[in-house]
């Protein structure tokens, strides 16, 4: 990806972000912002929205951060903190790049409700995968 059309065409694949109403909201070089309207179907049996509906959402902020650039990136290493329950509304995961280099990557998420309140923090990392040069067979640089 390297263009915000491009990361609109990248989030069209995502099956799984888009059954669980996720929306892009925007996405640039190394960040992407994308919100989730909490619905029944987030909810844990404690009526608060399910870890799992959390994750789901920075990492799909995640993938398309570390996706930006054009080169493939699959993510090696993630976790997330969870700071307060969220009940309803919007949560809005916005994912920046906090570094990289030719062969890895790291990224924050930080997931807000609409009040600006930090639900979760998510912490990934990515493998950037240099693609080959099909005239000699060797790795180009990204």
């Amino acid at each position: 990806m390297t263009a915000p059309d491009d990361a609109y065409e990248f989030f069209r694949g995502d099956h799984f972000a888009r059954e669980n109403g996720l929306e892009l909201i925007d996405a640039g070089p190394g960040r992407a912002v994308v919100s989730m309207q909490i619905q029944k179907r987030h909810k844990n049996s404690h009526g608060t929205v399910h870890g799992g509906a959390l994750f789901t959402l920075a990492d799909c902020a995640f993938a398309l951060a570390s996706n930006s650039d054009g080169v493939l990136a699959a993510a090696i290493n993630a976790s997330i903190s969870y700071l307060t329950a969220a009940r309803e509304g919007t949560l809005t995961a916005v994912a920046e790049e906090f570094a990289k280099n030719p062969k890895l990557a790291s990224y924050t998420v930080i997931i807000t409700d609409e009040n600006n309140a930090r639900i979760a923090i998510f912490q990934g990392m990515v493998y950037r995968k240099q693609p080959w040069d099909n005239e000699d067979n060797k790795r180009v640089r990204a």
